[in-house]
C-alpha cells in the first residue's frame, strides 16, 4: 500500500499537457448534461443514465441535485461537445439521499468542465421515491449497471468519437466505491454479505432501515453475490469510503492488476469499520490510500442549504448529513476531492494508453 496523505498538492499540479485536447493547457469549458436509457438484462428494465461533458456554447441551463437539503449544480441540457477527445469516468453513486446520479453532480460536473466524460446510471432501488432496502443490499448488481453502462457509451451519439481510446475508468463514492472495486475485480463473499445485518452497530443507519423494511438478509437469494465482475475494459478505479468494505472475499484483493486509489474521510481512529478502506489498500498490489481527517463520510453528500441539518432532525433523519470534519468547508472538502480525482484519472488511464 502507498500512503498519500500528504502528497495531495503535489498531484494537483501534474501537468495536463498528456491529453490531446482542447482541455489540455488547463482551458475549462462548459459543462453539458445529457440523460439516456440503456438497456440491462440484469435489472429487466432500461437504467437511467446521467453524462456529464465538456460543451461548446448551447443547451438549456438546468440545476442538477437540487433538493431541500442540498444545493444543486448548474449545467447546459443537451449543449454540443467540444471539439477533442476525452477520457471516460464511469461514476458510482451511493444510496440514501444521495442514492441518484444526479446527486453526484457536485464532483461530475467539475470533472467534465475539467476535460473528461462522466457517465452514472442511477442504480435501481438505491435512492429516490422508488427506494428499497431489498434492492439496495442487491451489491451484485451495481457492477453490471457500470458495465452495461459502459457498453452503451461504446456506441453512444454523439460521445463515441469524443472518447479517448483505451482510457477508461471508474470512480465510486460510499456504495458506489464497493462497486469500483467489484468492477476491477475483487469478489463479495455472499456468507458476509448476508450476515451484514445481524449485529445493531454495523451500519445502523442503512441496517436499522434493512430491518425496518423486513428485509432478511439470510433469505435473499445470493447465488450471484460471489460471481467475478471484473471489467477488462476500465484501466483505473478510485473509491472514496469504499461501504461495505468488510463484504469481500479476502482472496480476491490480491487479484486485483489495474491501479486503486483509495481515499478515507475523518479521522483514522474515528472511521467505521465497514468503510475503513486501509485494510483493502494493503491487500491491493501497490493501491494508493489518502485519508482526509477534516471531512467525514456525509462530505460527500452536496454543499447543505441554510438550515438544512434542523430541516433533517424534523424529518426523522438521524444522520448528521450536514456535518464536515473541522477546519474546512464541505466546499473545500469537495474542491480537495475533485483536484485528487482528477489528478489520480489523469495519471493513471494516460499511463494505460501508452
Amino acid at each position: 500500500m502507498r500512503v498519500r496523505d500528504q502528497v495531495v498538492a503535489v498531484l494537483g499540479t501534474i501537468t495536463l499537457l498528456a491529453f490531446h485536447s482542447p482541455m489540455a493547457a488547463g482551458a475549462e469549458a462548459g459543462v453539458g448534461v445529457r440523460r439516456i436509457e440503456v438497456p440491462s438484462p440484469e435489472r429487466g428494465r432500461p437504467l437511467d443514465v446521467t453524462i456529464w461533458y465538456p460543451a461548446a456554447s448551447g443547451g438549456s441551463e438546468v440545476v442538477l441535485g437540487d433538493t431541500p437539503f442540498f444545493t444543486g449544480t448548474p449545467a447546459q441540457r443537451d449543449a454540443p461537445v467540444a471539439e477533442g477527445r476525452f477520457p471516460l469516468v464511469l461514476l458510482s453513486h451511493g444510496a440514501g439521499l444521495a442514492g441518484q446520479a444526479e446527486m453526484m453532480s457536485w464532483i461530475a460536473a467539475p470533472l467534465a468542465q475539467r476535460g473528461f466524460i462522466v457517465a452514472a446510471p442511477t442504480h435501481p432501488g438505491n435512492g429516490g421515491p422508488k427506494r428499497s432496502a431489498a434492492e439496495t443490499m442487491k451489491l451484485w448488481l451495481r457492477p453490471s449497471d457500470i458495465s452495461r453502462t459502459l457498453d452503451a457509451m461504446e456506441r453512444a451519439e454523439p460521445f463515441v468519437q469524443h472518447q479517448a481510446p483505451n482510457r477508461v475508468g471508474v470512480l465510486g463514492l460510499s456504495m458506489g466505491g464497493s462497486t469500483a472495486l467489484a468492477l476491477a475485480g475483487a469478489r463479495f463473499d455472499a456468507r458476509l454479505l448476508a450476515a451484514y445485518c445481524d449485529g445493531q452497530t454495523r451500519n445502523p443507519s442503512l441496517c436499522g432501515w434493512v430491518r425496518q423494511s423486513g428485509v432478511d438478509l439470510h433469505a435473499m437469494d445470493m447465488r450471484a453475490a460471489g460471481q467475478d465482475y471484473r471489467d477488462e475494459r476500465i484501466g483505473f478505479a478510485m473509491a472514496i469510503d469504499p461501504a461495505p468494505a468488510d463484504i469481500f472475499d479476502e482472496a480476491s484483493l490480491p487479484t486485483i492488476s489495474i491501479p486503486i486509489a483509495l481515499v478515507n474521510l475523518g479521522h483514522a481512529a474515528e472511521i467505521p469499520a465497514t468503510a475503513q478502506a486501509s485494510t483493502i489498500a494493503d491487500s491491493i498490489p501497490d493501491a494508493d490510500y489518502a485519508v482526509i481527517e477534516d471531512a467525514s463520510h456525509f462530505s460527500m453528500f452536496g454543499t447543505c442549504k441554510p438550515g438544512a441539518a434542523q430541516v433533517a432532525v424534523e424529518e426523522g433523519i438521524d444522520d448528521p448529513i450536514c456535518s464536515d470534519g473541522a477546519g474546512r468547508s464541505r466546499q473545500g472538502i469537495h474542491t480537495r476531492l475533485v483536484d485528487m480525482a482528477e489528478a489520480a484519472f489523469r495519471r493513471e488511464l494516460e499511463v494505460n494508453a501508452r
